[in-house]
């Protein structure tokens, strides 16, 4: 399947949930900001728990991952059954405000070009003869007329599978770096792109605040997020966590325990945002699901690996993957449990938890998709789940 295999190593050494000590439960602010509907407009940037938009609103993300960029079509998948404009309508219409894009560091490569397309009967026809990259300006660009922002996330090092640590041996920490800063450069003055999740889900041997230059992931992060701001200052810098941090493990990049003691810090004050991942049975088990509590110890175990990031005001937080096949009754409550934890919408505005569902796909093999596998038709259980926490769309972007 096409993401199981990670999620049932990291299962086996998940720890046995330890008591939550020193969390403030209390809320940062005395009532909820509301996410105005003209909210979003120019590049954003933090302000405690929040995110907030160039003249100072606060805004939510409520967002969607399209993934294929990372994998070897090179490019985003579904469109050899559709064109990509009406992918992007549809997740507009459907709710969705931002858009996280996995790739991988080969679509840098000269001889990278993306298969898969059909330009049958005019379908995709603007993007005939490009090249990765200049599919990805199209996406953006389309993305932003819409009023939909955009996430790049650096998914993986190539196309053939993730990697524990942010380097291999044959994609160096220079060249993920040099991509990281291509990529913000590109996009610098389009301010529908508002960030880059640096690195997708560091596992073991990654470590937060163990000093190693070869596996702290914190430091690394430190590097390559200043490098990114040294090309284009106004960019968020999204930050997942770890496997594993002081002997207590969870999912492959949501563990952010280390967070209260060794924050990221970065040139540019006020754009880290952190990241979490979190996943249900139909990926791989975990001890608290087969606590006799479940799913009343759900806020709990979110409250220690990530949740505390933002009770305590620290940074918001971002829940950049989440995604379940909801064919049990332990997935469905899990899921119930996540999206009243990261709070509605109409109760606490953009006061609340960011997050972006996997995924649009249906081709991904543990969790399936919003869509169906007609690429067309939308599952809407899984979407119906999701309806509280969404949050409204923004301006249209700047071009380029």
């Amino acid at each position: 399947m096409f993401r199981s295999l990670r999620r049932a190593l990291c299962a086996a050494a998940a720890a046995l949930l330890l008591p939550l000590a020193g969390v403030q439960t209390a809320h940062a602010a005395a009532a909820p900001a509301a996410a105005a509907a003209d909210a979003g407009a120019g590049y954003w940037h933090t302000s405690g728990r929040q995110i907030l938009d160039a003249s100072g609103q606060p805004v939510r993300i409520a967002g969607i991952n399209w993934f294929g960029f990372e994998t070897a079509n090179y490019v985003v998948h579904g469109l050899w059954s559709r064109d990509y404009k009406s992918m992007i309508d549809q997740m507009k219409s459907l709710g969705y405000n931002t858009i996280r894009l996995p790739y991988s560091d080969d679509i840098f490569k000269s001889a990278t070009v993306p298969n898969s397309i059909d330009f049958s009967g005019g379908k995709n026809a603007d993007l005939a003869g490009l090249n990765s990259l200049g599919v990805m300006d199209r996406i953006v660009s389309y993305a932003g007329q819409d009023g939909l922002k955009v996430i790049l996330d650096r998914h993986r090092p190539d196309s053939g599978g993730q990697s524990a640590l942010w380097y291999t041996s044959a994609v160096p920490e220079s060249t993920w770096i040099a991509n990281l800063k291509a990529l913000a450069s590109r996009y610098a003055g389009q301010d529908t792109v508002i960030g880059i999740d640096l690195h997708n889900e560091p596992h073991d041997p990654a470590c937060w605040g163990c000093g190693d230059a070869a596996t702290d992931w914190r430091l690394a992060a430190q590097r390559a997020g200043n490098a990114v701001l040294s090309v284009n200052p106004a960019l968020l810098i999204f930050v997942e966590g770890v496997q594993s941090f002081n002997g207590v493990s969870g999912w492959w990049g949501g563990n952010l325990m280390g967070v209260g003691q060794y924050p990221v810090q970065l040139s540019v004050a006020n754009r880290v945002v952190y990241s979490a991942h979190d996943y249900a049975t139909s990926v791989a088990q975990q001890s608290w699901f087969s606590d006799p509590t479940f799913p009343a110890n759900m806020p709990g175990v979110w409250d220690k690996y990530w949740g505390y990031i933002f009770k305590q005001n620290i940074a918001p937080v971002w829940v950049g993957e989440f995604g379940t096949t909801l064919q049990s009754t332990v997935d469905q409550k899990w899921l119930a449990a996540l999206v009243s934890y990261l709070r509605p919408t109409a109760t606490y505005g953009a006061d609340a938890f960011h997050w972006t569902f996997w995924s649009w796909n249906p081709n991904s093999g543990d969790t399936g998709g919003i869509l169906k596998d007609d690429w067309a038709t939308v599952d809407t259980v899984k979407d119906g789940y999701l309806a509280s926490i969404k949050a409204p769309g923004f301006p249209a972007g700047a071009l380029m």
